[in-house]
């Protein structure tokens, strides 16, 4: 899996370059990229998803652009993950540094709403903790499937740490004036399965002799081999500046 995913980093971040630096394809529009322009030509404020943070911008020329930013932070969201019918609390701490190419297939349609369009293609440095909580307000817990009385919670975390990822998304960025713009955009890093730890803290009892420490490792195994966990969504919205 993870060597998977480093192949399709490995592949989008050529595909950046090539985007980047193919100047003959828009030469014919009128459009050439200097290479010696190093300096940004704009920057935003993003948050969601991943956290807050923001961007430097680049544009090649108008169809074709770059983002380099990094999005950090808490967000807690409620019965955030469910596996077998037992629901836990996130909570999330991310570290996120990414690269993105932006193509905008209508960048010089001369309409604002139209060049706002534009599809994401990157990869991303994702370090990503989730502390996992379950408490019951009915005296009764399930883990992997079976009923548990119980005194305490199960607590754990799940982790994303050191991953290259590979990054796809589709965003809308139009500019409202010559300088200010706003923009939101979906997406989904492909991030391989996480690691997963789970403990439980009190007394678990339950009638039939069931034994929750085995019950905690399969429910681990299965968070840690759904795929559905392989892929970490993205939903961010913000204000960029050009200059």
């Amino acid at each position: 899996m993870k060597t998977l995913r480093t192949l399709l980093a490995a592949t989008v971040l050529t595909a950046i370059t090539g985007i980047a630096m193919a100047d003959e394809t828009v030469v014919k529009d009128g459009y050439a990229f200097d290479r010696n322009q190093l300096v940004p030509t704009g920057v935003r404020a993003e948050v969601g998803t991943t956290g807050y943070g923001g961007a430097l911008l680049w544009t090649a020329n108008p169809y074709v652009g770059l983002a380099l930013g990094y999005n950090g932070g808490d967000i807690s969201w409620s019965d955030d993950l469910s596996i077998n019918g037992t629901k836990y609390d996130m909570e999330m701490d991310n570290k996120v540094g990414y690269l993105n190419a932006e193509v905008r297939p209508w960048g010089a349609s001369g309409n604002r709403w139209a060049q706002g369009v534009y599809m994401a293609a990157g990869v991303g440095y994702i370090d990503n903790d989730y502390d996992l909580t379950k408490r019951s307000s009915d005296g009764t817990i399930k883990i992997n499937g079976t009923n548990y009385s119980y005194n305490g919670s199960v607590n754990g975390k799940m982790e994303y740490k050191n991953d290259i990822a590979p990054y796809l998304g589709l965003g809308f960025a139009p500019k409202i004036n010559k300088n200010w713009g706003v923009f939101g955009e979906v997406g989904a890093y492909y991030t391989g399965n996480p690691t997963v730890n789970l403990d439980k803290d009190g007394t678990f009892v339950n009638a039939a002799g069931g034994n929750a420490d085995a019950d905690l490792r399969a429910e681990e195994q299965k968070i840690a081999n759904d795929d559905k966990y392989a892929w970490m969504p993205v939903g961010k919205v913000g204000v960029s500046f050009h200059w």
